[in-house]
């Protein structure tokens, strides 16, 4: 089971990829007012006159779902490898934590650019299978501890 939510992570992470770049690329295009977009022509069809507005409210929105989806499969592939959900709230507060850091400094980016920088590799990080690599190399980590914690006779 632990083999498939890795698994079944490594394809979101890639639509991810797919939609940012393309998305990106279709911002930066309205943004400029080139004369031809970058973005791959199916997605430039799938935001055919959407506005600049709009274009950076998708992709808020795809930021907040992608974490979300990162965060659901955090959750499950904990409850798989620990047997419970003890390490829920922990989970669920290192993400919301990182996610206001990431919005403190992008908020902040006008006093530097270093801030901004910072602020979008937490929030990838966030999005892509980044957390589920913790959780899985943890493992060992917690039985170890497990171990050691056992009373002695």
């Amino acid at each position: 089971m632990t083999a498939f939510v890795l698994l079944l992570a490594i394809p979101i992470g890639a639509l991810r990829e797919f939609l940012f770049i393309n998305l990106n690329y279709q911002i930066d295009h309205l943004r400029r007012g080139t004369a031809f977009s970058y973005a791959h022509s199916l997605f430039q069809g799938w935001v055919d006159g959407w506005s600049l507005q709009d274009l950076v409210l998708l992709k808020w929105t795809f930021t907040l779902v992608f974490i979300a989806v990162m965060l659901s499969l955090a959750l499950l592939l904990a409850r798989i490898q620990y047997g419970s959900h003890r390490y829920a709230p922990s989970i669920i507060v290192g993400f919301v934590g990182l996610s206001a850091i990431a919005l403190l400094l992008h908020s902040l980016r006008g006093s530097s650019d270093a801030m901004a920088r910072v602020a979008v590799v937490l929030l990838h990080a966030l999005q892509y299978p980044v957390p589920l690599l913790f959780i899985f190399l943890a493992r060992p980590l917690v039985a170890q501890k497990a171990r050691t914690d056992l009373p002695s006779d």
